[in-house]
């Protein structure tokens, strides 16, 4: 009889628990299957994005970028991860036993998973609750999680939960079995020790190495290196900066599991364990070195480039910045801005401390001073090792006579005598800062004040009396006063040295580039350069300088001129009226000039800002700007004096000397051949280059020789205002200016080689300075400073004329009428062949001296 095939399963006979348990299999089986199905698409779906084995093949992560002085040192670095890759062969193997013996003793038997490392790192984490935090994850998922936490940017290292967290885990395993299979246990660990994080910025052991102790990789001893070995797990409880125990006790666990796999000696596990923790602070190069210079260059290649870029791409920049020199410019600056500020008076105490608040302001200042490193007991030479900068102290007492007050700096306690603060009078723009030396400084100090002060060292013993023991301090203020300086190498057009403030933390703001401001009689010689090239005026020129009077029709005012000095010297030649910086014969000479014309020619020479512009910003030039009234950049007033230097051709000046690639292409190159730090090979292609080079003439070679002679007549010649530059010991030209409110001084001077503006002034104009703060006084001490130690040991030659139709003829300075056998003060000046004063005439009656000058009023009065 045949069998129905359906009866088996639809007979009522077979028992009902048999059917629920076919059912029940079929269930599961389908479900097994929908999952396996739901799982290998999940896996499919997520993988991807994954970065390729291709990218970890050619290994470009985000590297460092830096920037280079032109004397090849480090002065900024740029990135969004802080790394140097170095080749495996250059790692010590020391370290890679420690984070093997740290992180993975298996890892060179596993096949990039350890589930047994992860069961134990579960059960110590969740179940004995270990508060050691234990790693699960092997090197080669570490190493896959860095990459796709680099490859997915920062959000992919944070934590996730639920499905978010499953897909990570799949993806990491993904990439690790890829890994596994692509690489050597070698190549996987060049990857790691290149791409993990160990903290402070630092990714790789490279850039941990430079963080903490400021050595290569290769150079790390044992200790050192089971210090960083330790961080991965957790970089932030494990800072040596931070928490030094913590790291410690790490560091211990770390030699603890070398010795136990055999990969040291229990002699060098016990030495590395008793060496005390020695880091150092992580540097912020950008910050100490020369903010503002950098700070340019880095826009400038953003610019170019882009940021990310500059972040991610290793290039190497070299500035044409001479760090020495920048060094001596950044010096120079803080020392006059310092000394000006005082002269402008004190401005009172920090603040003041109730005396029951006197011991926990002390307790917290020394805390302060332990922690970095500053102490004020004597070394053994007598003088203080690292007491030098400028700390917080509280005044203790005013003593009776007001000749010296005891003031305390942490728990140390010293005396500030008098002569340390007699500048320290109340502010008064209207005196004389050389006049108001206080004489004590009862009501200047009160018991209580927390002020700035610097330790001083004791005075040489004289003979006979005893030496000095007590701590001695100094006054200080934090300045208010503001200074910028520019300087140049006309040859090569290279920016040497930059400084846009006192305090780049402070202020940002760069005052050699963003602050427009009056330039007084620093413009001067832009006036007569102008009537020399436009007017055929010569150094023998004759003005009056007599009072005028003018009316300034647009603002119904009428204006009445002087000079500094409030006296008026009657006829005076060019040359001399340049030196002394009349005012009234400047005028005059913009007069000959013409406003409109004087301000063509100011633009000309590279002046971009406008002249006198009215309140809706259209140029108005007036008889003022000869007393430069009208706003200049530092930078461009610097690069006009560059140009007289440069005889009359235009500066081509550069901040970037040569930017590379990660690979070492050449993305630009401005080398010069004057360059000593660019290789010869470089050099003779830079002189080549040179060849091809047409500079822009901007006004003749005869007139810029002319100004830049009566620039050295401002240095040289009796009653100069900037015979104090003459201490340089080096030919020099230049021009001080000052504005007649007192709120701006400048010096402007160069030798043949060097080309250095300085500018010192307030930022806002809420108060002037005091009436000594002149260019002479408070800007050309900073120049002579810092060209002094800029030019050290460097010989600069004279200023030869441009060409033989230039003649050099004695004339006398007061007269400008050529020197006779008896002239008092004969100087030599340049005049274009067929301009110079004649010979002396017989008794018939002297010619006139200079053909220039006839015609001096006629060019006034017709308005030219």
């Amino acid at each position: 009889m045949a069998i129905d095939p359906h009866e088996a399963v639809t007979d009522p006979g077979l028992p009902r628990k048999r059917r629920v348990w076919l059912w029940a299999l079929a269930g599961a089986a389908g479900l097994v299957v929908a999952g396996v199905v739901a799982g290998v698409a999940a896996v499919g779906a997520w993988s991807r994005g994954l970065p390729s084995i291709e990218w970890a093949q050619r290994y470009r992560p985000p590297i460092v970028s830096t920037v280079w002085s032109g004397d090849e040192q480090l002065a900024a670095e740029f990135y969004n991860e802080r790394r140097r890759v170095v080749p495996y062969e250059r790692i010590p193997k020391k370290l890679v036993q420690a984070f093997v013996a740290s992180e993975d003793k298996d890892f060179f038997d596993h096949p990039g998973v350890s589930f047994t490392g992860l069961a134990r790192a579960l059960f110590k984490t969740y179940v004995l609750r270990s508060k050691r935090i234990e790693g699960g994850s092997t090197l080669t998922q570490q190493t896959a999680k860095a990459i796709i936490a680099s490859a997915e940017g920062i959000k992919a290292v944070r934590i996730r939960k639920g499905i978010a967290g499953v897909r990570r885990k799949v993806r990491e395993f993904i990439l690790t079995r890829r890994l596994e299979n692509a690489f050597s246990k070698e190549q996987i660990l060049h990857l790691y020790l290149n791409q993990v994080y160990l903290g402070h910025h630092a990714y790789g052991v490279q850039a941990a190495a430079e963080n903490y102790f400021r050595k290569n990789a290769w150079e790390l001893t044992l200790p050192e290196m089971s210090l960083i070995a330790g961080l991965p797990q957790a970089p932030s409880a494990f800072s040596p900066f931070s928490h030094p125990e913590a790291a410690k006790g790490r560091r211990q666990y770390v030699l603890g599991r070398m010795l136990a796999e055999g990969m040291i000696t229990k002699a060098e596990h016990d030495d590395a364990e008793a060496a005390p923790i020695e880091v150092f602070p992580v540097q912020d190069v950008f910050r100490e070195t020369a903010p503002y210079v950098t700070e340019h260059v880095r826009r400038d290649i953003v610019a170019r480039y882009g940021g990310s870029r500059l972040l991610d791409d290793g290039l190497k920049v070299y500035m044409t910045v001479d760090l020495d020199r920048e060094r001596d410019a950044i010096a120079a600056t803080l020392k006059g801005i310092l000394e000006v500020d005082k002269r402008q008076g004190y401005r009172g105490p920090l603040m003041r401390a109730a005396e029951k608040e006197w011991q926990p302001f002390r307790d917290q200042e020394q805390a302060w001073l332990d922690k970095q490193g500053v102490s004020f007991e004597p070394s053994d030479d007598g003088e203080e090792s690292s007491g030098k900068g400028v700390v917080a102290g509280l005044v203790i007492k005013v003593d009776k006579d007001g000749k010296a007050a005891r003031v305390a700096v942490g728990h140390t306690e010293g005396k500030l005598p008098i002569e340390h603060a007699d500048w320290a009078r109340r502010p008064n723009p209207e005196l004389n800062s050389r006049d108001a030396k206080i004489q004590s400084l009862k009501g200047v100090l009160a018991p209580g004040d927390v002020i700035l002060v610097r330790r001083v060292p004791p005075p040489k013993p004289k003979k006979g009396k005893p030496k000095v023991t007590d701590v001695l301090f100094a006054l200080e203020q934090d300045p208010s006063v503001q200074g910028a300086l520019v300087s140049l190498d006309p040859n090569s057009g290279y920016v040497v040295a930059m400084i846009g403030g006192y305090d780049f933390e402070k202020s940002e703001f760069n005052r050699a580039f963003q602050a427009c401001r009056q330039p007084g009689s620093a413009f001067k010689p832009l006036i007569y350069s102008a009537a020399i090239e436009l007017r055929g005026f010569t150094p023998s020129t004759i003005i009056t300088d007599a009072p005028i009077v003018t009316d300034d029709e647009a603002n119904e005012k009428r204006w009445k001129p002087h000079n500094f000095e409030e006296t008026f010297q009657g006829d005076v030649p060019v040359l001399k009226a340049l030196a002394h910086s009349l005012n009234i014969p400047a005028i005059k000479t913009l007069q000959a000039v013409g406003p409109k014309t004087a301000a063509a020619w100011a633009h000309r020479l590279g002046i971009s800002s406008k002249i006198n512009p009215n309140k809706q910003g259209v140029e108005e030039p007036n008889l003022s700007m000869a007393l430069g009234s009208s706003c200049v950049t530092l930078w461009d007033l610097t690069h006009v004096y560059a140009l007289f230097n440069r005889m009359g051709q235009r500066p081509k000046s550069i901040f970037i000397r040569r930017v590379l690639d990660r690979d070492g292409r050449i993305l630009q190159d401005h080398s010069s051949h004057y360059d000593p730090w660019t290789s010869l090979s470089d050099r003779i292609a830079a002189g080549y280059a040179r060849l091809f080079d047409n500079p822009e003439q901007v006004i003749k070679p005869e007139t810029a020789f002319i100004t830049t002679h009566l620039l050295t007549g401002a240095i040289k010649l009796p009653g100069g205002t900037g015979v104090r530059a003459q201490a340089l010991g080096k030919p020099v030209a230049g021009k001080t200016g000052t504005t007649n409110d007192l709120f701006d001084a400048w010096f402007m001077g160069f030798t043949k080689d060097l080309v250095t503006g300085v500018w010192v002034g307030f930022d806002t104009y809420d108060q002037p300075m005091d009436k000594y703060q002149t260019g002479g006084h408070a800007a050309l001490p900073i120049w002579l400073d810092y060209m002094k130690a800029a030019l050290k040991g460097v010989p600069q030659a004279w200023f030869d004329p441009p060409n033989p139709d230039v003649l050099m003829v004695s004339v006398e300075m007061d007269t400008g009428k050529r020197a006779g056998p008896s002239a008092r003060q004969p100087v030599e000046e340049p005049y274009v062949k067929g301009t110079e004063p004649p010979e002396e005439t017989t008794a018939a009656g002297p010619a006139s001296p200079v053909r220039a000058a006839q015609s001096q009023e006629a060019l006034i009065r017709d308005g030219l």
